[in-house]
């Protein structure tokens, strides 16, 4: 889903700097009828772990190195950038309409691609954010496939975590006697009727978390939201309009969730209560009190290191 600061809506067309442990392999494939670009970093006979990152759009792979460094030395760590996202985008743009059908149908044949690739019968999945859309569904239809599944800043019943958001910022307006918050946040109704909508419910959300706005940074927000409305808005809202409480009661391979308990996006209470809930043949959670939606990159290298010690080298007994 759409990240939380500005920087970061618009970090995915930075380069930022590198640390790498191995070499960064990249290749193109063909999913889903179209070119595809994959990452790979780390040994090829090690294990295989695949990042679904978020947004829907919004590629980790120029930031992938901040919170793989350590994983590399244990998997073979592939990125993906899903289709009309980044190196996949510059490459071509998706000739079919988008959708969770159609990114669920990506996943899958990459998945499928990889572990034949690299002569593997399972991989380790990682989804964020609107990642864990995909990972879900994975886990669903084909728990066969996992070592595990690990979750960071779930999605799981989108509407009721918009909604409280909404709600709160609306307070928020109304408290600090913010008459266009006020205004604006009216004409927000959930799911989005248009992208105006979402723009208004993002931008007095990055308000409400002490980001200063000036009228240049506006403009460059307003675009984005803009641009990413027209691919992506019309996924967003199914997304939406899913209840992993009802859709997803059970899971069928081992499942770890990792969340931020000041995450107002993907709601920290419903993710918690989710997971309370879900049943599923090995499940473990590990909260983060100072992390919010990105806790990925904000908690990098404990991740990390609960990942590689607690996950892969001593997984959960029966």
């Amino acid at each position: 889903m759409i990240q939380k600061s500005l920087l970061i809506f618009i970090a995915v067309f930075i380069s930022i700097n590198s640390f790498a442990q191995s070499p960064v392999k990249y290749d193109t494939v063909s999913v889903g009828s179209s070119k595809q670009v994959v990452s790979y970093s780390g040994a090829e006979n090690l294990p295989l772990l695949l990042f679904l990152h978020g947004g829907p759009g919004s590629s980790r792979m120029k930031q992938a190195e901040m919170f793989t460094n350590l994983l590399q030395k244990h998997f073979l760590v592939v990125q993906w950038d899903q289709r009309n996202t980044g190196k996949t985008l510059a490459l071509n743009k998706s000739s079919a309409p988008i959708n969770l059908r159609l990114m669920h149908n990506d996943t899958y044949e990459l998945v499928q691609l990889l572990l034949k690739k690299f002569n593997q019968k399972k991989l380790y999945l990682v989804g964020e954010s609107f990642g864990t859309v995909l990972g879900f569904e994975m886990a669903k239809e084909h728990p066969e496939l996992l070592n595990a599944y690990i979750a960071f800043s779930p999605v799981v019943s989108q509407a009721k975590s918009e909604q409280i958001l909404l709600e709160k910022l609306k307070r928020y307006a109304k408290e600090n006697d913010n008459e266009l918050a006020q205004k604006e946040l009216s004409t927000v109704k959930i799911p989005y009727g248009d992208y105006l909508q979402m723009n208004y419910a993002k931008k007095w959300m990055l308000v409400h978390d002490g980001h200063s706005l000036s009228a240049d940074d506006l403009v460059v927000y307003d675009k984005y939201i803009k641009d990413w409305s027209d691919t992506w808005l019309s996924t967003w809202n199914e997304v939406i309009g899913k209840n992993l409480f009802k859709e997803l009661p059970k899971i069928n391979c081992p499942v770890y969730f990792f969340l931020g308990t000041k995450d107002l996006q993907t709601n920290f209470g419903i993710a918690k209560e989710y997971f309370e809930t879900l049943k599923a043949p090995r499940k473990k959670i590990f909260v983060f009190e100072n992390a919010g939606h990105s806790v990925l990159t904000e908690e990098a290298e404990k991740v990390q290191k609960i990942i590689i010690d607690d996950i892969l080298n001593k997984p959960l007994k029966n």
